[in-house]
């Protein structure tokens, strides 16, 4: 690690490559060493392919991923617990880590032991030990088992310990391996407080997650990791959307030609046409069925709509359109806000008889219906649309568009938050 970095930079990933030897009997370790490479006795693994980017001071990165794809080979060699293979990383500032559970931390040691120890190791003198030292305390909350061996300890000890000692140093550049809400709902709560805190104070945060909401509330940039490599790097809501993407086995985002339909207020008449309709939607799916239409309507009329009031209920309509038959299709709907965090989503799996759900034909037009009731606070709302197919019990994605059409609540209670709890109040002279 160096500080040999602009001022603007934290880190400098520069074209890292981790590579194991897997080597299938342990007497091929000694063939290997007894031939002095002439021979090869041993398969390279690469969990690491030829990464590069900077991270500049003040950034909230995601890194998603699927398991196995390298996220955490990478968080190691940024921390510096691992070298890489090739290549180099540089980091500006002091950098604390949470890493896997069992980093860091002697099993014999007490928590007060390793706390100290790990406070020194992060660059704290001791006079700035004893003065972080009650808040690291106070934030872990484990009381007497401070003093107790850490071996002794449950998990989510250990992770609130670790959680605990890596917040409270004041580091300018933090790495959270899947750990940042950790213990019971108490502790899960301040974890996230006090990463905010951090956030607005301008350090540099890096943290692996499997949860989309985190990385696009959060996060100011994403990466998105496959197979070792770094194949995108950009806006969260749209990496998020190509990692759900990846994680459903889905092909490439697919352009669907629209039939032409009659035009009007109720369906069919496409869905680009509509009030609310958003141009920088997310669409993929392997293309045997279409969405083509959809309309928000309030309860009693009959005229799309993109403003309602708190409690109304509303349906949700779309049209399908199959150009394959399909033994078990399902349709579902998902309401989030814009910085994406999922309100609702349920599916015709879920919500119709089993009758409902029969065979389509190619060429047959569906028409699918949810009814809701908007309990919902005051704000803009994001609606997303799909149809899948049960295929023996793998979903497989025929059409799903994210973040297709906006829409608006008013609420009038002045009642504030993602939902409207119907409140009353009463107030009693004792």
């Amino acid at each position: 690690m160096s500080s040999e970095l602009g001022a603007a930079v934290a880190v400098v990933v520069s074209h890292v490559v981790k590579s194991y030897r897997i080597y299938q009997r342990p007497q091929d370790r000694l063939l290997q060493a007894l031939f002095r490479g002439k021979k090869r006795f041993f398969e390279e693994f690469y969990a690491v392919k030829n990464i590069d980017f900077q991270i500049r001071r003040g950034e909230v990165v995601g890194i998603l991923g699927r398991n196995g794809s390298g996220k955490s080979t990478l968080l190691q060699m940024i921390a510096g617990t691992l070298e890489p293979t090739s290549g180099s990383v540089v980091a500006n500032g002091r950098l604390a880590a949470l890493l896997e559970l069992g980093a860091g931390f002697s099993p014999d040691f007490s928590g007060m032991d390793n706390a100290r120890l790990s406070a020194s190791i992060l660059g704290l003198s001791e006079p700035e030990i004893e003065q972080k030292l009650p808040e690291i305390l106070a934030f872990a909350d484990i009381g007497d088992h401070i003093f107790q061996p850490v071996k002794t300890y449950s998990s989510g000890m250990y992770v609130r310990l670790a959680f605990a000692v890596a917040a409270c140093v004041d580091p300018d550049i933090l790495i959270i391996d899947e750990a940042l809400a950790v213990g019971d709902v108490k502790f899960q709560t301040k974890c996230f407080r006090r990463f905010e805190e951090l956030v607005a104070s301008g350090k540099t945060i890096i943290f692996v997650t499997h949860s989309v909401e985190q990385v696009v509330r959060h996060c100011t940039r994403a990466l998105l990791i496959d197979g070792g490599c770094l194949i995108d790097d950009g806006v969260p809501r749209e990496i998020a959307n190509r990692y759900l993407d990846m994680m459903v086995g889905a092909a490439p985002p697919i352009k669907h030609a629209s039939s032409p339909q009659q035009s009007g207020g109720s369906l069919l008449s496409a869905i680009e046409t509509r009030a609310g309709y958003c141009s920088g939607e997310y669409r993929w799916g392997e293309g045997r069925a279409r969405i083509l239409d959809a309309t928000l309507i309030r309860e009693g009329e009959d005229s799309h709509c993109i403003q309602f009031d708190t409690r109304d209920r509303v349906q949700i309509q779309f049209a399908v359109e199959f150009d394959a038959p399909s033994e078990r299709p399902i349709f579902g709907v998902f309401v989030k806000t814009p910085d994406g965090v999922t309100v609702y989503g349920n599916s015709s799996r879920n919500l119709c008889p089993p009758s409902e759900g029969r065979r389509v034909a190619a060429g047959d037009v569906v028409s699918v219906t949810f009814s809701c009731l908007l309990n919902l606070g005051c704000g803009s709302y994001v609606l997303s649309l799909g149809v899948s197919e049960d295929s023996f019990g793998e979903i497989v994605p025929l059409d799903r568009r994210y973040d297709v059409m906006q829409f608006e609540v008013v609420n009038f209670s002045g009642a504030v938050g993602l939902s409207d709890l119907d409140a009353s109040c009463r107030v009693v002279l004792m």
